[in-house]
């Protein structure tokens, strides 16, 4: 059984030459090979969204070009004021949650120094009332003069 291989070469539009080899005898198919056309590898890549574009020069003074300009200005203008906006409102914002934060701070030492008041009654009143109360059984009874001879 002997071999023989032919290759053909095409270069494709993107600079990439596909190697074409046909095996005669093994009837095996071999994978098209890519290989690059210049020596040093490919290009810059270019973006779906510039394939399409080619390299014209634009006329910086006609009817398109200004009404685009205007359009990105206009926009650019939008963009700037709607962001100067944006942090307008957080810095108002930051003030008024700064000034409730004061008055809660406030009320929390007030209520705090209320606590403090009402505990330190409350103890002096328990402890008053400990005073006044006798253990049970050691109270001291006095005779009753009506209830002596029965």
């Amino acid at each position: 059984m002997s071999k023989t291989s032919q290759q053909n070469t095409a270069a494709d539009a993107n600079g990439v030459s596909v190697i074409h080899t046909q095996a005669h005898s093994s009837g095996l198919q071999q994978v098209p090979q890519l290989v690059p056309v210049s020596p040093g590898g490919g290009g810059k890549a270019v973006p779906p969204s510039k394939q399409g574009k080619k390299n014209s020069f634009v006329d910086r003074n006609s009817d398109e070009y200004r009404q685009r300009r205007e359009r990105n200005n206009m926009a650019v203008k939008k963009s700037r004021l709607k962001s100067k906006q944006k942090a307008q409102d957080t810095l108002q914002r930051v003030n008024q949650l700064k000034e409730e934060n004061e008055r809660l701070e406030a009320k929390i030492k007030l209520l705090t120094k209320e606590l403090s008041v009402l505990k330190d009654l409350f103890l002096e009143h328990a402890h008053n009332l400990a005073d006044n109360v006798q253990p049970v059984g050691t109270e001291t009874t006095t005779a009753n003069p009506e209830n002596n001879g029965q």
